[in-house]
C-alpha cells in the first residue's frame, strides 16, 4: 500500500495525465480518480491543488466547451445536457449558453445544417427526408419551435 505522499503524487500525475488530453470539469477529475481507488481525502486534496493552481476551473471548462461545440453544429439544449452531466451547475451553464447568444445564431445553424442533411437525402421522398432532418437536428439539441419552422422552408425544395 502506498503512503499519503506517494498516492497523492500519483492522483496529481494521473489528473495532470488526463488534463493533457482536454480541459475537464471538476466532477469528471474526481469521477476519474474515484475509479482509480484514491481515497476521499487524496482526491479532496488532488482537486483543492487543481484548483488553487487553475488547472480546473468549472466556469471556463463551460465556456470553452459551449464555444467548441457550437461551433460543430450541437445546439443549446444538448449542451446545457452536456454540461450538467459533466457537473457544471445550472446558473454557470445558463449565463455562458445567454454570453454565447451574442456571437452564435441558431437559425442561421439550423438552416445550414438542414441544407446540407436535405442534400445527402436528396434521393428520398421528401416527407421522409423532412422527417429524418427534423429528427436529426433535435438531436443536436436545437429547440423544436426553431426546427420545425427551418424543415417547414423547405416543402417546395
Amino acid at each position: 500500500m502506498r503512503n499519503n505522499k506517494e498516492s497523492a503524487l500519483a492522483a496529481r500525475a494521473y489528473a495532470f495525465l488526463l488534463l493533457k488530453y482536454r480541459q475537464r470539469s471538476v466532477k469528471e477529475i474526481s469521477g476519474r480518480l474515484r475509479k482509480k481507488k484514491f481515497s476521499e481525502e487524496i482526491i479532496k486534496e488532488t482537486l483543492d491543488f487543481l484548483r488553487e493552481k487553475k488547472f480546473i476551473d468549472d466556469p471556463g471548462f463551460a465556456r470553452a466547451w459551449i464555444k467548441e461545440r457550437l461551433v460543430r453544429g450541437i445546439g443549446p439544449r444538448r449542451l446545457f445536457q452536456e454540461l450538467k452531466l459533466k457537473g457544471i451547475d445550472k446558473q454557470v451553464i445558463e449565463s455562458h449558453l445567454s454570453q454565447a447568444k451574442e456571437y452564435y445564431s441558431e437559425t442561421e445553424t439550423i438552416r445550414s445544417l438542414a441544407e446540407r442533411r436535405f442534400n445527402s437525402l436528396k434521393d428520398l421522398d421528401q416527407q421522409t427526408a423532412k422527417r429524418r432532418v427534423y429528427a436529426f437536428l433535435l438531436r443536436r439539441g436545437f429547440s423544436p419551435d426553431a426546427v420545425i419552422d427551418t424543415v417547414n422552408q423547405y416543402d417546395n425544395s
